[in-house]
């Protein structure tokens, strides 16, 4: 092989390489993201076996305390950027311990704590940044939601599935808000509570600073989630 036919050889080798590289890069990114939005879980929505059509509660079966069932979970959606593709990361904990009041069809009074440092993704590197340094969690390890106002529940006691509007507030990075979540309720086949729902949040309220990292950019709001599961 002569000089100049090897000299393309090479020549056409570390263009190909590049051309490889370069397209792995853009690949990369693409690739990520779709594995990460596959991962991410749907919002939580009312079970198969919940919807009341095979059981309604009456008064006094209704009225006292229920607490949340190991059932439960909570967590965190946000959206990022990672180099122009839309990445939806969906973080969940069971650590979670919520108890509600229920009197003559409404619901009085509802706390619901989740314990932030055992929320975790498929990917580790992501939850202990959000640990240690968005959230904080050795300094501020729960989030709380607090019921402020009552709620008429009765419909989702006659057996249907109710969409209702939780008032109340939101601790959370030792900063506490007001706000409303989206929720619907319903009574299981076996007479337990469900109830599911988001509360939308904007981080820069509570002190928290969504990261911008160049390649990826996250935006600075996101909701937490939340399906309890309550029984009597």
């Amino acid at each position: 092989m002569g000089l100049r036919t090897r000299t393309k050889v090479i020549i056409g080798t570390a263009t190909g390489v590049v051309v490889l590289a370069a397209a792995a890069a853009i690949a990369g990114p693409v690739i990520y993201a779709n594995t990460v939005n596959a991962q991410a879980e749907a919002a939580p929505s009312i079970s198969a076996s919940a919807p009341g059509a095979t059981r309604t509660l009456d008064a006094a079966d209704a009225d006292g305390t229920w607490t949340s069932r190991d059932t439960s979970f909570a967590g965190y959606r946000v959206h990022e950027v990672l180099q122009g593709n839309d990445v939806n990361v969906v973080g969940r904990t069971k650590d979670v311990e919520g108890t509600a009041t229920v009197d003559g069809g409404s619901l009085t009074k509802a706390t619901v704590t989740v314990q932030v440092a055992k929320i975790s993704t498929p990917e580790s590197a992501r939850d202990e940044y959000f640990r240690d340094t968005a959230l904080q969690t050795d300094r501020f390890p729960t989030a709380t939601f607090t019921l402020t106002e009552p709620v008429d529940v009765a419909k989702a006691l006659d057996g249907g599935t109710q969409d209702v509007t939780l008032t109340g507030t939101m601790d959370l990075h030792g900063v506490e808000k007001s706000v409303t979540a989206d929720a619907q309720v319903a009574v299981g086949a076996g007479g337990d509570v469900q109830v599911v729902g988001s509360v939308p949040i904007t981080f820069a309220d509570y002190g928290v600073q969504a990261p911008s990292l160049g390649f990826v950019t996250v935006d600075g709001k996101g909701s937490v989630e939340f399906s309890l599961d309550l029984a009597k």
